[in-house]
């Protein structure tokens, strides 16, 4: 009676928000029917045609060099450039595209990885009676459908749980979500729907019993960020764009009209990174998409342009698999301090975040302890006491800035929206700024029209609604049964290859190599607990990989998923695109230490040797200490308060285990952290606090010293792997 109650009253006070957005819904079911048709046109409409042979990036750079103009030039390589790139050239266009780093280096990889419309925002979008926010929902869940449509292999819909705790959030969160299904009209995804207390717990094993009332599952989209993004760029490269990463704009070029001597934006001055050498590139358009960096590119044009982007830094953690089921994430739509954090299952891990905070523009943003805490903290919440929430267990964190728009009536980032803006310099710049990942194809499709108007370019209307992205032809959901069938893969490696790749995954296997074992017959795995073989290394310089991070962060996922597993693969993926690109030593070793220091400020790594530095005051018992002691001298043989490779090989040799100088050293410099070459007792002692605490888990050295010291009793084998801990 309650509940019925309590459903009546929210049913009374929402009925005016109903009755809105049902008669907007309605008119959205004709469009949406109306762009059923759209969709087959826009795609069969395109003439330009695709190439099977993928330009080099050496052939793309002389296109830049060579050609005399381009009708349009994107500045920016990330999702909304890419999408330019891919807009322009589909509707005719000469198109080029520049970007400084590599596709996806900045805010694009580093999402919440969820193709969705923003439940938040509708939220406010009724809360405020807020028509914008209610067309730019609108506008994403029909552009989050057009994704899962052009990407089917990079993208999946997912059940979201949103947890109730109090009866009377029960009908007021459940009107929400169905409103939300309401505003996708056609192309909701799966209708939400309520779920027991039990029924909840059965699903989500892992959440909070105690209080919970019920839960509502709700469907929104998530991919692959990094991987859609390039798959962008390269769809638009075999359709004929220019385009190249690691090419730098210094300046803008103009051009004086003769009649008035008004200035016109005609170019950019660029820089190849990777040799040095300088070109100019001409062309009719230029388009900033820039992303954080808008406002640096718009002040190349005018220096006393006032700022309309204000950057907000969002934090993610990535955290053991066993924090969440493998297909339902979690929404807390309510933290302690009104932001939303989600929790969902992403490549077999556990992401949650985010964090908003605003933040100064960088093109290394680092995830600060502040952040990663607060997540943690958030995430205790929701789970069981039963489950403990580690600080070791953060296995990559890294931080993203996303380029909202300023409202200057907003006292802070949390309120602005992810609308986005087109607007056009007195010189013709055409700048596209704001919006959010899943509207990025949108975005696109409002920049290409502005700029076909303000420059007069001869082209067709937009053509990218329903045109498929590269890998996506060919692609079924069975499609990794014949590649374990044809070439001898993993079934997880070849399910990895055909969700990373689509139908481009055979040609990843037919270069994968024979590992001369009965099983797998070929596919040589880079890191033990991930399916990323060694032939994607290979098929990553030819997607313009061209150093070693862009290929653990971008082309496989290393970086983002565990930066310990990331470090482990380093050597053998320098080695393999050293090979690929002709690098000497020198260059292998200086992309060695790039990488390193990637993972260790930007991914999180740092946090490691953080945790133990600031856990240095030991808080064990008398009775640990004494225990641990014991351990450590069944090392130090020889009472030198410290020990080596040396000391743990000899202790190894006597009980029958053999382990690799290589991989010894490794399992000793995690722990050194004053980095002399050995472990001292007061280190090992900090490490074995640090365990208790949670603050650090799954260390090797631990692992090791406490299984030999049992083996040396029982004379059992040793397993090494590494455990997978986190940082």
């Amino acid at each position: 009676m309650a509940f019925q109650k309590a459903v009546k009253g929210t049913a009374l006070i929402g009925g005016g928000a109903i009755a809105t957005i049902f008669g907007l819904s309605q008119f959205s079911q004709y469009r949406n029917k109306h762009g059923a048709f759209v969709h087959v046109q826009a795609a069969e409409a395109v003439t330009v045609p695709i190439k099977n042979h993928l330009p080099t990036r050496e052939e793309q750079i002389l296109a830049l060099q060579t050609t005399d103009e381009f009708d349009v030039l994107v500045i920016g390589g990330g999702a909304t450039g890419c999408g330019c790139a891919l807009d322009a050239v589909t509707r005719g266009l000469k198109t080029a595209l520049v970007e400084r780093y590599d596709f996806s280096s900045g805010t694009s990889s580093r999402s919440t990885k969820l193709i969705h419309g923003g439940v938040r925002y509708l939220q406010k979008a009724i809360m405020k009676l807020d028509l914008e926010q209610y067309r730019m929902v609108k506008e994403a869940l029909e552009e989050r459908a057009n994704l899962l449509e052009i990407a089917p292999h990079l993208s999946a819909p997912l059940p979201i749980m949103l947890p109730v705790y109090k009866w009377w959030q029960l009908p007021y969160y459940w009107l929400g979500i169905k409103i939300y299904d309401m505003v996708a009209g056609s192309q909701c995804l799966k209708s939400s729907y309520v779920l027991s207390k039990s029924r909840a717990l059965e699903l989500f094993p892992m959440l909070r019993k105690d209080a919970l009332v019920a839960a509502i599952v709700y469907y929104d989209g998530q991919h692959n960020d990094a991987r859609m993004n390039l798959a962008i760029a390269l769809t638009a490269a075999r359709y004929g764009a220019a385009t190249a990463n690691y090419a730098e704009v210094l300046r803008l070029l103009k051009t004086t009209e003769p009649a008035g001597g008004k200035e016109r934006v005609c170019g950019v001055r660029c820089r190849d990174v990777l040799t040095g050498q300088e070109f100019d590139v001409k062309a009719k358009c230029v388009i900033n998409a820039t992303g954080p960096f808008t406002d640096s590119v718009r002040k190349m044009d005018d220096q006393e342009v006032p700022n309309i982007c204000q950057p907000s830094a969002g934090v993610h953690i990535v955290m053991p698999g066993y924090y969440s089921p493998d297909h339902m994430g979690l929404l807390d739509p309510a933290t302690s301090d009104g932001r939303v954090i989600f929790f969902l299952p992403w490549e077999k891990m556990t992401i949650a975040g985010t964090t908003d905070s605003p933040t100064d523009v960088t093109s290394h943003p680092i995830p600060t302890e502040e952040d990663i805490n607060f997540i943690l903290n958030e995430v205790r919440n929701y789970l069981s006491a039963d489950v403990e929430v580690r600080r070791g267990d953060v296995l990559a964190a890294w931080s993203g800035i996303r380029p909202l728009v300023t409202d200057p009536n907003s006292k802070d980032t949390q309120s602005i929206s992810r609308n986005h803006v087109v607007t056009i310099s007195d010189s013709g710049l055409v700048t596209i700024a704001g919006g959010k990942w899943t509207t990025y194809r949108a975005m696109a499709q409002d920049a290409l029209d502005a700029a076909v108007r303000a420059h007069n370019l001869r082209a067709s209307s937009s053509r990218t609604i329903g045109l498929q992205l590269e890998g996506a032809k060919d692609w079924s959901p069975t499609l990794y049964i014949r590649l374990v069938q044809d070439y001898g893969l993993e079934s997880e490696v070849a399910q990895h290859l055909a969700s990373t790749y689509g139908g481009k995954a055979y040609e990843v296997a037919k270069i994968a190599q024979v590992t001369g074992k009965r099983w797998p017959i070929v596919g040589k795995r880079l890191v033990s607990e991930f399916p990323y073989i060694e032939a994607e290394v290979v098929y990553g310089v030819k997607e313009y990989a061209r150093t070693a991070v862009d290929m653990i962060s971008r082309r496989t996922r290393l970086a983002f998923l565990n930066v310990q597993a990331a470090e482990e693969a380093l050597p053998r993926i320098v080695d393999i695109m050293g090979k690929e690109l002709n690098w000497s030593e020198q260059k292998k070793k200086e992309e060695l230490e790039a990488a390193k220091k990637f993972l260790y400020y930007e991914m999180g790594y740092k946090v490691k040797t953080d945790q133990l530095t600031d856990s240095s005051e030991i808080s064990l018992m008398p009775s640990d200490i004494e225990r641990y002691e014991k351990r450590f001298h069944m090392f130090d043989k020889d009472k030198k308060g410290f020990i080596t490779i040396l000391d743990v090989q000899r202790v190894l040799e006597s009980i029958g285990v053999q382990i690799a100088e290589n991989t010894l050293h490794d399992i000793l410099n995690e722990v050194d952290l004053n980095k002399n070459g050995q472990v001292e007792l007061n280190e090992f002692l900090q490490l074995m606090s640090a365990i208790q605490k949670g603050h650090v888990s799954g260390s090797r050295l631990a692992v090791l010293m406490k299984t030999a010291e049992e083996n040396l009793r029982q004379r059992v084998l040793i397993s090494v792997d590494r455990s997978g801990g986190g940082l």
